[in-house]
This record gives structure tokens, C-alpha cells and sequence, in this order.
């Protein structure tokens, strides 16, 4: 059966972020700035809905610019080579959101906890619905390797990163 109902994302009342340790003894978040989601269902019922996200790389936001143009080069992201990152889902069942993302030039199969908050109509009598969705993923797995260790030995950067994404999608008439 094919999916009848098109939903597009809120940017507004959304966000795509992660959380890296640093040293082992703090967490830096970044987000996304620039992003995109769509969402394709059988009517209101999110159950096997197909999603797609794209971010470019290139609109990380750590709150720090040096820190940002490191995440930008080739250690990490290499925005210039590779301006996108994507997900792409292959099945969703409620709880589990499992899908292919992209970062780089790889290509792994992820799984994210997807909880859907709700569908509400807003005063605008359009149909919104929120997820809040997370999931980790090892950043070595996509190339992202720059490594450093203190003088103490502690790892700067852990391989393991958080991601964390807050999405509302508005269904289309």
C-alpha cells in the first residue's frame, strides 16, 4: 500500500543536535542550522511512515567558531567534499526508526528510539505531529577519526556520539 499522507517539517519548532564528550569529563552539543524532513504515512498513523533528513554539514553550530571550522575540515566532516549528511529510513514499528544515514561517502545502517509526543491541530487548524527521536552512533564508523589525548591520557574527543533529534511535521492537504 503506498503512503497517502505527506508531512514536512517545522523548522521552527525543530532541531537536529548531538553531544560528544570532551575529555571524558564534560558533553559539547552541537545542532544542525540547515536542515530538511519529510515524513510519508498511511493518514495520521505514523507506523511504517517513511522518513528522510538531510543536514548540511557545513551549518554545524557548537557554539565555538574554532572548534566549528575543525568539525568543518577534513578530521570531521569535510563540508566542502561532502555538504550533506543523510537518513533515510527503511522501517519504523512505533518505538524503533530503523534507517540508512550517510556522513561522508559511508553508508551505515542506524536505529533511533522514535517517540511520537502527539498529533494535535494547531490554531491555525493545521495537523501537527512531534517526535523526539535518539540514537548513538561510533563517528569512526563514518571516517570522522581525528583523535587526540591529553597529556594525562584522556581521550579528547569520544568516538561515541549522541544524536538527538526534536522534529515537528506539519501534514500536507
Amino acid at each position: 500500500m503506498s503512503k497517502n499522507t505527506n508531512w514536512s517539517l517545522d523548522n521552527a519548532h525543530s532541531e537536529i543536535a548531538f553531544k560528544v564528550k570532551h575529555m571524558m569529563i564534560s558533553t559539547v552539543t552541537g545542532h544542525f542550522e540547515d536542515f530538511e524532513a519529510t515524513a510519508k504515512t498511511d493518514g495520521d498513523d505514523f507506523k511504517n511512515a517513511e522518513f528522510t533528513f538531510t543536514a548540511k554539514t557545513a551549518s554545524i553550530n557548537t557554539k565555538n567558531k574554532d572548534r566549528d571550522a575543525h568539525l568543518r575540515s577534513d578530521d570531521f566532516f569535510n563540508s566542502e567534499k561532502f555538504p550533506e549528511m543523510k537518513f533515510v529510513s527503511k522501517s519504523f514499528d512505533g518505538d524503533k526508526l530503523v534507517g540508512d544515514l550517510t556522513i561522508r561517502d559511508i553508508t551505515k545502517e542506524v536505529v533511533l528510539d522514535a517517540e511520537l509526543n502527539g498529533v494535535a491541530v494547531d490554531p491555525y487548524g493545521q495537523t501537527k505531529a512531534g517526535f523526539e527521536m535518539t540514537g548513538t552512533i561510533n563517528r569512526k564508523d563514518f571516517n570522522l577519526t581525528w583523535s587526540a589525548v591529553t597529556e594525562a591520557g584522556s581521550i579528547v574527543v569520544s568516538d561515541k556520539v549522541k544524536m538527538v533529534v526534536d522534529v515537528q511535521f506539519t501534514k500536507q492537504a
